[in-house]
């Protein structure tokens, strides 16, 4: 009991007081319907109402990620020193760390005000698979984001589901709805901090190193917690889809890709490597072939179903790969390439815009992660159905037209759970420590124009703060870029 309260002590209180200061600068900037009663509490009024208060939350923010970082690379640190907290431990300073943020405004996306109006969409008995938001009286008022309002929603008949009975027991309280669909995030890191460590034991990999990096990650408090992602339900879903198939009950983890898919359709690519799990290492061509169509057909039932019970979202397909990709965001490598080189071709009057550059670009980048995706599932050697699952969402996501944050943290706890190298490692807490800048930038936006930055003073001033709260300590800046030891030369995250 004591080293656990040594643990809390260490790590739960340094975190805790940095959400709590993330919680009250979102009363200032974070997201909230223009009609609130929360707007005429005296202390949002006041860091809303004038310039000074808001520069005041801001800097609630700023300080309160900047702890919450230095608290996670602590915590990091002392795994490297062999000084290593228990699972219960881990689970109890991620609910130390989340319960400021569960009441406080979302931040960093207003997207679960856009699942409340979608809720109240599919009340009024209309597909939001079909039509956009800006069809419901009152949308913008109840904070949904201008840039969806004639979008279709790219989401499944389970999320859908909840989205109705969230409008329906909330409505009018735009805020209300949005702390419940938050509601439906947490049961997705719930997920997280229970099957993540079963996982990475089925691995061979340090469960409580793989919980480390994948669950207490300050991008799943800043996205999945306050953020209030509906990926979080996925990502969950798949994870013990995933460990339900590593115990033999491969059919059940197939159902579950579809109870996933039918949250977002994206984790549809999961479903080939359930069925590499069920043929089993070193499966013969037929074997595989059974497996995948076994796994295909538990998938589709369960998809069906659940597409049955709720009579709507037979358009989910075509909003899932048609709605995100309207979005230009720099942080989409195949989209920066392709703006750059549109910049230069109006530049020389070769096009009259960088739409056309933007568009091929896009093309091949998606080309060779469909392509990337088939080599995994035909060709997967040695490597494990899990690992394969991650590069394949991992490929997906860099090489797809559009990158949001959380769209990393659909592949991190599947490279989490099936093993990271040393470098591998430093590579996945390099680009959680550079989100955290991002998110600080980004702070009170849609974070969708990381280098569509206004402030310059801003961004110089996230970098300053987190690379001293990254770097100044000796033991942070070996987890950061230090070289492995011995004892981690062969793949820090194994045991």
């Amino acid at each position: 009991m004591r080293p656990r309260r040594d643990a809390i002590l260490r790590h739960g209180l340094p975190g805790g007081v940095g959400t709590a200061l993330l919680a009250v600068g979102a009363l200032g900037v974070g997201w909230l319907p223009l009609e609130t009663n929360l707007l005429a509490n005296p202390l949002v009024d006041l860091l809303r109402g004038s310039a000074g208060g808001s520069l005041v939350a801001r800097g609630f923010v700023f300080l309160g990620l900047a702890i919450l970082l230095q608290a996670w690379l602590v915590l990091g640190a002392d795994l490297l020193d062999a000084e290593r907290p228990s699972l219960p431990s881990l689970a109890w300073i991620m609910a130390i760390w989340s319960a400021p943020l569960l009441l406080a405004p979302p931040m960093f996306s207003r997207d679960v005000y856009s699942y409340y109006v979608q809720g109240r969409l599919l009340e009024a008995g209309s597909d939001p698979t079909t039509m956009g938001v800006g069809s419901i009286p009152g949308w913008f008022q109840d904070g949904a984001d201008p840039m969806w309002a004639e979008s279709p929603t790219p989401y499944g008949p389970v999320f859908l589901a909840i989205e109705r009975a969230v409008a329906t027991f909330a409505h009018p309280n735009a805020y209300l709805a949005a702390l419940l669909l938050r509601g439906a995030s947490i049961v997705g890191v719930v997920l997280l901090v229970v099957f993540v460590p079963k996982l990475a034991a089925f691995h061979g990999v340090d469960p409580v190193r793989a919980t480390w990096l994948a669950v207490l990650n300050p991008l799943v408090l800043m996205h999945f917690v306050s953020g209030a992602h509906n990926d979080s339900l996925m990502v969950g879903l798949l994870v013990v889809a995933f460990w339900l198939g590593s115990c033999s009950r491969c059919v059940w983890g197939a159902a579950l890709v579809g109870v996933a898919f039918a949250v977002k359709p994206i984790a549809i690519v999961a479903l080939p490597f359930i069925g590499l799990l069920w043929a089993g290492a070193g499966a013969s061509w037929p074997q595989r072939l059974k497996a995948w169509l076994l796994a295909l057909l538990a998938f589709c039932l369960t998809a069906a179903s659940l597409f049955l019970a709720v009579d709507s979202g037979y358009g989910v397909l075509s909003a899932a790969f048609g709605t995100p990709s309207g979005v230009l965001t720099w942080l989409s490598p195949t989209t920066a390439i392709g703006q750059v080189i549109g910049y230069l071709t109006t530049a020389i009057g070769v096009t009259a815009d960088n739409a056309p550059a933007v568009f091929v670009v896009r093309t091949i980048g998606s080309v060779a992660a469909l392509i990337a995706i088939a080599v995994l599932i035909l060709k997967p050697s040695r490597r494990s159905p899990v690992r394969g699952a991650a590069l394949a969402i991992g490929a997906l996501v860099v090489l797809g037209p559009v990158i949001q944050p959380w769209y990393l943290l659909w592949a991190l706890p599947l490279f989490a759970v099936s093993g990271l190298t040393h470098r591998g490692m430093q590579v996945a807490v390099l680009v959680t420590t550079a989100f955290t800048v991002h998110g600080m930038v980004e702070s009170s936006t849609t974070s969708d124009n990381f280098l569509d930055i206004t402030d310059g003073i801003t961004f110089v001033i996230a970098v300053a703060i987190v690379a001293l709260v990254a770097l100044a300590s000796p033991r942070e800046r070996r987890l950061l870029l230090g070289a492995p030891t011995s004892d981690m030369a062969d793949g820090m995250m194994r045991t």
